[in-house]
């Protein structure tokens, strides 16, 4: 971390001269690559509304955590949302009802158990607004550490087993016939997500976590040519929204998570007009 204070120090920004945004822009630089690759995944295997499921599962155990007086109730909502994952990948391969059909039932239970708890006895709502808009620069350096240690996690695991995801996101039925457990392939999947997922809502909020987590994906496939371009430019759009989002945060005194989400909006919006002239 010495390094990286020592480096933003010498920059000619006046806003990397503050210690609170030498940690925001490290653990944005973390999170964007998990935002890029999370999201061509969850856009093809059309896992959008999932996304949204699993930050409803994770503010569930966020009040479970409070409620149980746990000094970190994050850790709780990993857990809750990685058991909610696993729950739902098992309901899924078991049942012949369509997918939005069962995140609607597994997202509207779990947000309606978190309210109930969180609101139990007659207990204030405001102390979990923190998770609902989300504060990028509250972040700390044990924060900033497991974010790295998650996204060399996702990176392995995308070297290794990417091809074979995307292969089972589009056409199951070939995944399996070619030897791809595709149901571990899922849940280690959605199991990913999950953390992902439960980690970043502190940083980015509840309510906006969703759309980082579906425009990269969805503004690269606007213009991709190939699968190779369309992971690398979903991880590029992403980056250049969290580093914009969070100069914007900074100069206008905005939500970092919000601004995030509205360029990345901007981004898929020209990337579509774009895809309309090639077309």
């Amino acid at each position: 971390m010495s390094v990286w204070y020592w480096f933003c120090e010498n920059l000619p920004f006046e806003m990397l001269h503050w210690r609170f945004m030498q940690n925001a822009m490290l653990a944005i630089l973390l999170m964007a690559p998990l935002f890029g690759l999370m999201s061509t995944m969850i856009v093809t295997g059309k896992m959008s509304f999932f996304s949204d499921a699993l930050g409803h599962s994770a503010f569930t155990g966020i009040a479970i955590g409070c409620i149980c007086g746990v000094a970190a109730p994050t850790w709780v909502a990993v857990i809750f949302s990685v058991v909610f994952a696993l729950l739902f990948s098992f309901v899924r391969s078991r049942s012949n009802q369509a997918a939005d059909t069962l995140i609607g039932v597994f997202s509207s239970a779990a947000v309606a158990l978190g309210i109930f708890i969180a609101t139990l006895g007659g207990d204030s709502f405001t102390k979990y607004n923190k998770y609902l808009i989300g504060d990028i620069l509250s972040v700390s350096a044990g924060e900033i550490g497991l974010l790295a240690l998650v996204l060399l996690g996702v990176v392995i695991f995308w070297l290794l087993a990417g091809n074979r995801l995307t292969l089972t996101a589009i056409h199951p039925q070939l995944a399996s016939s070619r030897g791809i457990p595709v149901r571990l392939s899922q849940s280690i999947f959605t199991t990913a997500i999950a953390v992902v997922v439960t980690l970043t809502i502190p940083s980015v909020g509840l309510l906006i976590l969703n759309s980082l987590l579906v425009l990269p994906g969805a503004a690269a496939r606007n213009v991709a040519k190939n699968l190779r371009q369309y992971h690398a430019i979903s991880v590029v759009f992403a980056l250049i929204a969290c580093i914009t989002g969070l100069c914007i945060s900074y100069y206008l005194g905005s939500s970092a998570g919000a601004a995030i989400s509205l360029v990345l909006a901007l981004i898929f919006a020209i990337s579509f007009c774009l895809r309309k002239r090639r077309a």
